[in-house]
């Protein structure tokens, strides 16, 4: 009553205001359903915009638009940077390659830019120092430009030297170009990228996250590592920009992951995915043509370079490892840092295994996120149903993305399996079709596993306490959005 007497409008803004809530929660909700999604995701959201109408707008905001709709890079300057890059596309028919590597080259010039080069010479590290040792000398012996992406590029000793390194070649005249994500490297003080900016170094974030685009971008992150050194060396794989790789950090060991350095035509492809990039982040076309050059065209690796995104009409990598997995014969050998499939993938591996296919899935004991790590043991149980084997890696951070596929097909890069890197970040993977390198992977693999693993066994498994098991199970819900 001494509400109505101070405001005597009160009664009708609230009514306004309700109205207006109530429409924009059933609009959002038929947003929702016009999208067409998995129905189980659809009502999931539907359900908690009904029963947490302010909580579950909040949440859909940040975590549950669509950019399907969105184009990344315009038809023209797509097609400028095919014939520029010369992505001819190959027929996979003349390939001496299995069949089930020529169906996955398939898929992938049907759900990106057609390609497929042969000729590629590739080093494997598996420690930072290697790597950095490596890249380092790479980029000292650029003449014409270095182009440069990583999801984190921390500040410590190891961005240091880089950043130095950047530096001084593009005193050099050296044109130097860097992405890295805003949120990957949030914790980095701005002044390092403007220190970098100021001496030459054409440093910029990818979606960069201020006030109103939020919640339009903070979920979206572009998680590749590619980095092209004059058109003729390039790099892809795991390992960001950071001394948890070379030193560890907090009294740990150095993560355990793969980076490849590549060289041969596949480089172009490299290039091709941070041009498109770059002009997405409406910066200038790339008019840099790479020169790549056959390396042992002999016996050189085969490969494709498959770029993966929200913004893409199919979740490319989600289909590749659908795919690979369901053409598997004999084995799938699987390393990422958090297991988080989704229910096809699930199966797919379910069925493999069931069918006599020797499945292994290596995951780490204690990985850098708590709520990752209870996701990722909810799916233990009914692997181990099926027969699939799991590893867990102990003492360190095991951050490797690899997915190998009987004696000839392998992939590595950005991509997690789960569902972030299926269908939230920007990631970028090299599809190898080669003999000689999947025996390579593969003996990494069983090293990793017979020295650093131990292997999860059911009726030890089931051991474990009901604390644990609530944990799973709340966590794995959260799965989606992580």
């Amino acid at each position: 009553m001494i509400l109505a007497e101070l405001f005597p409008y009160a009664h009708a803004v609230f009514v306004v205001f309700t109205i207006i809530y109530v429409l924009t929660i059933l609009s959002t909700i038929a947003v929702v359903i016009s999208e067409n999604r998995n129905p189980v995701k659809s009502l999931a959201w539907v359900t908690v915009l009904m029963l947490l109408p302010i909580l579950g707008l909040f949440l859909y905001l940040f975590f549950g638009r669509s950019l399907k709709s969105v184009v990344i890079i315009s038809r023209k300057n797509r097609l400028r940077l095919r014939s520029q890059e010369k992505l001819d596309t190959i027929d996979p028919s003349q390939l001496s390659l299995s069949d089930s590597s020529k169906q996955i080259i398939r898929l992938v010039n049907s759900i990106a830019e057609p390609h497929f080069f042969p000729g590629n010479h590739a080093d494997i590290f598996t420690e930072g120092k290697q790597k950095y040792d490596a890249l380092k000398r790479d980029l000292l012996s650029a003449k014409q430009y270095i182009n440069l992406q990583y999801f984190i590029f921390s500040a410590d000793e190891i961005g240091q030297e880089i950043a130095n390194i950047l530096i001084q070649k593009a005193h050099e005249g050296v044109k130097v170009r860097v992405i890295y994500d805003h949120v990957g490297s949030w914790s980095i003080a701005s002044a390092f990228f403007k220190h970098l900016r100021k001496e030459g170094v054409e440093a910029y974030p990818f979606l960069r996250v201020t006030f109103p685009q939020l919640a339009n971008r903070l979920n979206w992150r572009n998680h590749r590592k590619v980095v092209v050194i004059d058109g003729r060396v390039g790099y892809i794989g795991g390992m960001n920009v950071a001394d948890r790789y070379v030193t560890g950090e907090h009294g740990r060991l150095p993560w355990r992951d793969t980076h490849l350095r590549l060289e041969g035509g596949v480089v172009k492809a490299l290039q091709f995915s941070f041009a498109v990039d770059w002009n997405f982040m409406k910066r200038m076309l790339l008019t840099q043509p790479t020169q790549s050059y056959v390396v042992h065209p002999d016996d050189a690796d085969g490969m494709q370079v498959l770029d993966s995104g929200p913004t893409g009409l199919w979740n490319g990598m989600s289909l590749v490892f659908l795919k690979a997995i369901s053409l598997a014969k004999n084995c799938i050998y699987i390393q990422t840092p958090y297991f988080l499939p989704n229910d096809g993938q699930l199966k797919a591996l379910q069925t493999a295994a069931l069918a006599g296919v020797d499945v292994r899935i290596m995951i780490p004991r204690t990985p850098d996120s708590k709520v990752l790590r209870y996701s990722s043991f909810s799916y233990v149980k009914e692997c181990l149903q099926a027969g699939i084997k799991i590893y867990f890696y102990n003492n360190r951070m095991l951050h490797a993305k690899c997915v190998i596929v009987d004696d000839e097909f392998v992939t590595t890069g950005s991509t997690n399996f789960d569902y972030r890197s299926f269908e939230h970040n920007f990631e970028c993977n090299v599809l190898v079709y080669s003999k000689p390198f999947n025996a390579r992977m593969k003996k990494i693999f069983l090293h990793d596993a017979k020295s650093s693993c131990t292997r999860i066994i059911m009726s030890h498994w089931k051991r474990r306490k009901w604390s644990q098991k609530a944990l799973e199970s709340l966590s794995r819900l959260l799965g989606p959005i992580l």
